[in-house]
């Protein structure tokens, strides 16, 4: 990815510049690009190759609406002829046109067996350096994608519990796992619920990094591998794109990696229930009660809401360090697409001034998010007759609410944030394909980085 970006002081000029600059720029240039813009009946808008005397390309245009929006060019590396560009922009345009150009070079193409060979174009900037944190936001936005679009049959715990093992390598950090039935000897019992009845063994992965007497952050991520909804089962349709319900755990491992690689002075711990939620003769069933970390009994009235189920051990955990901040990130409810669509990342808090933040920093790097309300009245709405709670109300309305209330009830005393994120483009936007996508992780970081740096 970083070889699309060098500090080389040479190529064709690529000016970037926003509607509101452009006739002030035309009048500064030739006759001869005055009249080719208007022979080609350039708008103002968009991509213009400018041609010299002899009919080579001698600079190009991009005229954007915001030059600050992230994913502004996200579409450009694709749209160029191969080729050197020498950035021509606003200083405080570099960093976000630098990210679009690097996110737009993403491709996932794993499982494609003629792979093209069409070299991308690439960009020069005077001072690579002052992009430094692009190439991160992108790297971490590629993991992200990559582990959301890796087919289930190549992601399940174990392949989790893989990429967060080379995080850790890459970064000195550490995993332990905890697998299969010793989740029960070691009282994860809601995880092992989950995942027992998939022929690939569920687990706890728990990866920690740095300095033990910096301030402890604490990441946790859904890492259902698939969903077939269990007992519950998902129709047809409703478990096509199943494979991203790990996306929680994709989330974290991208934010972890952001975290490790500009070496943040916090104690990192990230927490993974890595699972499979299938169909056997032990499956977990509708109406089983089960025992949670906590020590709070649920009875299941759906086996299709298990992540909360997952998660609610993992928070349980978490808490038992009382770190400053627990976050965590799961592909949860359909509530919250319904709410929001796919494109904005709905999330809780438990703390306004670290919600105000969290919101705040997203504003600024084109990566929002918007505060839902933990609304307290809806609690009752989990009431059982026959245990302390069931695992959903039910009635529908609510639905990302009532999730996420169900897991404040195990998280008593530390701050905490809940992201409910779709995880996956179902459009194509500039820089941002089809499939598996980052919501969020970069709002947390830069907030992480301004609380603690």
């Amino acid at each position: 990815m970083n070889n699309l970006l060098n500090a080389q002081n040479n190529g064709t000029p690529l000016i970037i510049i926003e509607n509101s600059a452009y006739q002030a720029w035309l009048e500064n240039q030739t006759e001869q690009s005055q009249t080719w813009l208007s022979n080609t009946q350039f708008s103002g808008k968009g991509l213009a190759l400018i041609p010299n005397n002899q009919g080579e390309l001698s600079q190009v245009l991009f005229v954007v609406t915001d030059a600050s929006d992230f994913f502004a060019c996200g579409d450009l590396i694709k749209q160029l002829p191969q080729g050197q560009y020498l950035l021509q922009a606003e200083p405080e345009h570099i960093e976000p046109i630098s990210f679009g150009w690097l996110v737009g070079a993403y491709q996932f193409d794993r499982y494609i067996s003629n792979k093209s060979t069409k070299q991308l174009a690439s960009l020069a900037i005077n001072n690579v350096d002052i992009v430094e944190n692009a190439i991160k936001f992108a790297q971490a936005t590629a993991l992200t994608r990559d582990l959301v679009n890796t087919p289930a049959a190549d992601m399940m715990p174990v392949d989790i519990a893989q990429a967060a093992l080379e995080l850790a390598e890459k970064f000195n950090g550490n995993v332990k796992q905890i697998i299969g039935d010793e989740l029960l000897v070691q009282n994860y019992p809601t995880i092992h619920a989950v995942g027992r009845a998939s022929i690939h063994t569920p687990r706890l992965v728990d990866l920690t990094w740095g300095d033990s007497k910096n301030p402890q952050v604490t990441l946790v991520g859904k890492g259902v591998c698939f969903d077939s909804g269990g007992l519950d089962m998902k129709p047809a349709a409703g478990m096509r794109n199943m494979k991203k319900d790990m996306g929680g755990a994709a989330h974290v491992l991208g934010l972890a990696q952001l975290i490790m690689a500009h070496n943040l002075p916090i104690n990192l711990r990230v927490l993974i229930p890595a699972v499979e939620n299938a169909v056997s003769s032990n499956a977990l069933r509708p109406g089983d009660v089960v025992t949670t970390r906590k020590g709070l009994t649920v009875e299941i009235h759906n086996t299709d809401a298990e992540g909360r189920l997952v998660l609610c051990d993992a928070l349980a955990e978490a808490e038992n360090d009382e770190p400053e901040l627990i976050i965590d990130f799961a592909t949860l409810t359909g509530a919250m697409r319904v709410a929001l669509g796919t494109e904005l990342p709905g999330f809780f808090s438990t703390n306004d001034e670290v919600a105000a933040g969290i919101t705040l920093a997203g504003s600024k790097i084109s990566d929002p998010v918007w505060r839902m309300p933990l609304y307290s009245p809806y609690d009752n709405m989990f009431d059982s007759t026959i245990a302390d709670m069931t695992n959903c109300p039910t009635q529908p309305f609510g639905g990302a609410i009532t999730a996420a209330l169900y897991l404040q009830r195990f998280v008593e005393k530390t701050d905490w944030v809940h992201f409910d994120v779709m995880a996956f483009n179902v459009r194509h936007l500039s820089g941002r394909p089809l499939g598996g996508e980052a919501f969020g992780i970069r709002a947390v970081f830069d907030y992480l980085a301004a609380r603690f740096n």
